[in-house]
């Protein structure tokens, strides 16, 4: 996610600077960053890039783009990027992220976002956009409008290939993307098969469809009014989805990495036990995939 939209950034003229490690940080210092796009290759070069956050020195915003699980983390390394009115844009999967800076960074900082990509790091400076037209949403937590929301929105509106939005309610927008991503990972992961297999299958599809309803009661339970037919609209989205389309989460399971269990399948069933609500399809995904997570964390 940081590699492509902050390349499109620096494509539309933006002054961007990317903080990456190892291999990764290398290649972009050494040959700059290379996003290989179904809408089109470009390349962004030279690209600052840098392997601490201090070395960026104070910016005007920060796009988090790291794994949801590295969020309290990633809170305290960017404190020497942060100026009064430096703004923070998380743009993980799940819904805790902004509420995880506000705790650790203060209200002031902080909006609500979510993107909607299928992309995954190809190689060391490469980036690679495998499906799902780009799209940025973000507003204030507190659903005022704001001059800052306005100005991030207009640098991402100049983005070649980008759309962007302002969603009356954030919260909503991150609640409806939860709805899709948490159910199509678990199921994906479960399964190990793509969105073309998944969907194809009726019992392995109603399964999907049973996860994403408990996460519409349960959004319903927490005051996220999701609108009717949220479910429906999903489903339809999963079936325009790529037959080859997978979730990071359901990657990184499947390769032995630590993955976004805790804040996609387990956020679900930590927040219905929270508010009282049955979610026995996401608990049976998340009983299934919690062994290989503990042990690509060692544990």
């Amino acid at each position: 996610m940081g590699g492509y939209f902050g390349g499109r950034l620096a494509q539309a003229g933006e002054s961007v600077a990317f903080v990456a490690r190892g291999a990764h940080l290398e290649a972009i210092r050494r040959d700059g960053l290379r996003v290989e796009s179904v809408a089109g290759d470009f390349a962004v070069s030279p690209a600052e890039a840098h392997g601490d956050p201090a070395a960026v020195g104070s910016v005007d915003a920060v796009i988090l783009g790291v794994k949801a699980w590295q969020v309290p983390e990633a809170a305290s390394a960017l404190r020497p990027m942060l100026r009064d009115d430096t703004v923070i844009l998380p743009l993980q999967n799940g819904v805790e992220a902004a509420d995880q800076l506000v705790a650790a960074l203060g209200p002031g900082r902080v909006l609500g976002g979510l993107c909607r990509l299928v992309s995954f790091v190809a190689g060391p400076g490469r980036i690679r956009h495998a499906g799902v037209a780009p799209r940025v949403e973000l507003g204030e937590l507190d659903r005022r409008r704001s001059d800052r929301v306005e100005r991030l929105r207009a640098a991402f509106e100049r983005c070649q290939g980008v759309s962007v939005a302002t969603p009356e309610d954030i919260r909503v927008a991150l609640w409806e993307k939860f709805l899709f991503i948490a159910p199509f990972s678990g199921v994906g992961a479960v399964t190990r098969m793509p969105a073309g297999e998944m969907r194809a299958v009726s019992e392995t599809r109603g399964m999907l469809e049973d996860a994403m309803r408990e996460v519409f009661d349960l959004a319903r339970a927490r005051g996220v009014a999701l609108p009717e037919g949220s479910v429906e609209r999903t489903l339809r989205f999963v079936d325009a989805l790529p037959a080859e389309a997978t979730a990071s989460m359901q990657r990184d399971i499947l390769e032995g990495r630590p993955s976004e269990l805790e804040s996609q399948t387990g956020a679900v069933v930590r927040l219905a036990a929270e508010a009282g609500v049955s979610v026995p399809t996401n608990r049976f995904l998340y009983a299934s995939l919690l062994p290989s997570e503990r042990k690509a964390r060692g544990a």
